[in-house]
């Protein structure tokens, strides 16, 4: 196995920044990027973590990516944002679209912004709970490369396809955020560069045969998650969220796991303005859940979201764990003077 050490989260944080903006990214947008990738160290979450900073460092060299862009928007009805990521930071646009469309959403109810030419999102439940902290329901939904096989198929021809929900509930949102994949992509590239195993359920080499070997994995293909439901409910939201974007689709898409194409998947966004009234008994009854009889007594029931929280106090008092070798690339990008 890889050697790990652990970093504190906010020494984490500000090497991250000053990497990015030694890569002429601005001082705001490297802050809300390296926000993103250490909130994803802090839930435990490495595959969108910092793992991903060098590839957004090498997209910005490429040209691949605009660090100074934050998307253009245009209103094809008082509810529905049409946006052009301009190739900018994904949670940089993301940011901007939500900032656009919520308060659209507290006067109609509901608005929606559809995203296209954006670079990757990152953890979606980073969303779903800044919108959710802000009295609001957010459903988010993004595409991504090819990278899953179809039930009963050998070959990726299916986004990993995640989604993101957040619910204002007492005394902390209710978030949900998963994959439509049995894993992540980058939990894959995360075992390959820790040098661990994977289950050998989780994905096909090229040739389509089961892997435990993540490097193997890389090549072949993620199996959808829960099997021909999961499968059914990611082409489902492939369809969808193209449809409404424009974006491209299936091997089509490209951008988020190379360095130098231009990223052309879509992201959507829906904002909705919650019945006040619902609070007190969306938190009885998530509580109700919380107290239900464990199966096995050492494992409460828990709700989406929960772990992730108690993952988050931990990490952040004892830092994150990175493999060393990326924690040195990160330190030598930080330490570059901008050309």
């Amino acid at each position: 196995m890889t050697a790990q050490v652990l970093v504190d989260s906010g020494l984490a944080f500000a090497t991250a920044v000053q990497a990015l903006q030694a890569c002429g990214v601005p001082a705001d947008a490297a802050r809300t990027q390296a926000e993103l990738l250490v909130e994803a160290e802090l839930c435990e979450r490495p595959s969108h973590g910092l793992m991903r900073l060098p590839r957004v460092l090498q997209r910005v060299r490429s040209g691949a990516c605009d660090p100074a862009a934050r998307g253009a928007g245009q209103w094809r009805g008082g509810s529905y944002l049409e946006v052009d990521g301009q190739n900018g930071l994904g949670p940089v646009v993301a940011n901007a679209a939500l900032d656009a469309i919520q308060p659209r959403a507290r006067e109609t109810g509901v608005a929606l912004a559809a995203i296209r030419r954006n670079n990757h999102l990152g953890m979606l439940g980073w969303y779903a709970e800044r919108v959710a902290r802000a009295g609001q329901v957010l459903l988010a939904l993004s595409t991504s490369e090819a990278l899953v096989h179809p039930w009963g198929g050998r070959q990726a021809l299916v986004g990993t396809n995640p989604i993101a929900i957040g619910v204002p509930v007492a005394p902390h949102p209710f978030v949900l955020d998963m994959a439509t994949s049995r894993v992540s992509m980058g939990e894959i590239h995360d075992r390959a560069q820790r040098g661990q195993a994977i289950p050998g359920d989780w994905a096909l080499d090229a040739a389509g045969d089961s892997t435990t070997d993540p490097v193997a994995a890389r090549e072949g293909a993620i199996a959808p998650f829960g099997g021909a439901k999961g499968y059914a409910l990611g082409l489902a939201f492939e369809l969808l969220v193209t449809a409404l974007t424009g974006a491209a689709i299936g091997r089509a898409v490209k951008g988020t796991l190379d360095a130098t194409e231009p990223c052309n998947k879509g992201d959507l966004f829906l904002v909705m303005q919650p019945d006040s009234s619902a609070a007190a008994s969306l938190s009885a009854y998530l509580d109700e859940i919380r107290s239900c009889p464990p199966a096995h007594p050492d494992r409460p029931v828990l709700v989406p979201g929960d772990r992730a929280r108690e993952r988050r106090e931990r990490r952040l008092a004892q830092g994150i764990e990175l493999p060393a070798t990326l924690w040195r690339e990160i330190q030598a990008q930080a330490d570059h003077t901008p050309s």
